[in-house]
């Protein structure tokens, strides 16, 4: 029974992540950048220790 619900869920969040690239594609290419930008973030603090 969990497992349609998941299913449907996951279908929801895809749905609404593709109408919000449609509708707002600057909004969405900053959030894109802002993701990857913490993955920057972080590698430089790893990389400030190991020094």
């Amino acid at each position: 029974m969990g497992g349609w619900i998941k299913k449907i869920l996951v279908a929801l969040i895809a749905a609404f992540v593709i109408f919000y690239l449609f509708t707002r594609p600057e909004a969405a290419a900053e959030a894109v950048k802002t993701f990857f930008g913490a993955f920057e973030s972080i590698g430089r603090f790893f990389t400030s220790l190991a020094e």
